[in-house]
């Protein structure tokens, strides 16, 4: 892991004019957060934090992805979010000191921006509406993890594998003439951990919709989706 400290790093990528709570602040401002950044580097397969780690700092990804898990009682893991470009993490200690409740994994090289909790605090009392933006991200949070945890007791399978691959479309689609190009964030087995599945279930049901024309395997990593809209039918959205 490698460490800088000076926020002209992210140059053109300036992390805060990537970061939703931060949209509604104007230049002047972003300056003058810009100095109270710290850089954080992450190889693939590295962990950015561990579950029951006391973190002082609320942790922004600046470049990559990575996933946010816990390990059952059985020994499995369980995805929970897939942080990307954007995202943030560590709000738990804002303000009760709350150790993390689930371990962080670069998904890919992964570069964060960090704000100590004392800076974030600040920034809360003088900017409100991040602190808006802040109860808005947690809420929509929550509400994706009730719909996983009622889709593993109500849809069946199809139902959450077209669900997961709109969500994956949302965030890592790209559109051409030939329809949607997915670069999955990770392997069927994490698809599977993600969606609480077997492996071999996730493997046979992407090898159905393969046959069936409704995805194409581009390589290990990528998939085409000609029409959407049948995504969205399996989903059960129409």
């Amino acid at each position: 892991m490698a460490d800088h400290y000076n926020c002209a790093k992210c140059k053109d990528k300036l992390c805060m004019h990537k970061v939703p709570i931060f949209s509604s602040l104007d230049a002047e401002d972003l300056r003058k957060i810009m100095g109270l950044i710290n850089h954080h580097e992450y190889k693939k397969g590295e962990t950015l934090v561990f579950d029951g780690d006391e973190m002082d700092c609320v942790v922004i990804i600046n470049e990559g992805s990575a996933k946010a898990y816990k390990n059952t009682v059985d020994g499995r893991e369980q995805i929970l979010y897939v942080f990307s470009e954007g995202d943030f993490f560590g709000e738990q200690n804002l303000f009760s000191g709350q150790a993390s409740t689930y371990s962080v994994e670069a998904l890919q090289a992964v570069k964060t921006c960090n704000l100590s909790r004392k800076q974030f605090q600040e920034l809360l009392y003088s900017f409100p509406e991040i602190a808006v933006k802040i109860i808005v991200e947690l809420g929509t949070r929550m509400t994706r993890l009730e719909n996983a945890l009622q889709s593993i007791g109500v849809r069946n399978v199809d139902n959450r594998i077209g669900g997961i691959l709109l969500e994956f479309a949302d965030k890592y689609g790209t559109k051409n003439e030939t329809g949607t190009v997915i670069r999955l964030p990770f392997s069927r087995e994490g698809i599977a951990n993600y969606l609480g599945v077997a492996r071999e279930t996730v493997s046979r049901k992407f090898s159905q919709l393969e046959n069936e024309g409704i995805i194409h395997s581009l390589n290990n990593k990528e998939i085409l989706i000609p029409d959407m809209n049948k995504i969205e039918s399996i989903a059960g959205i129409n």
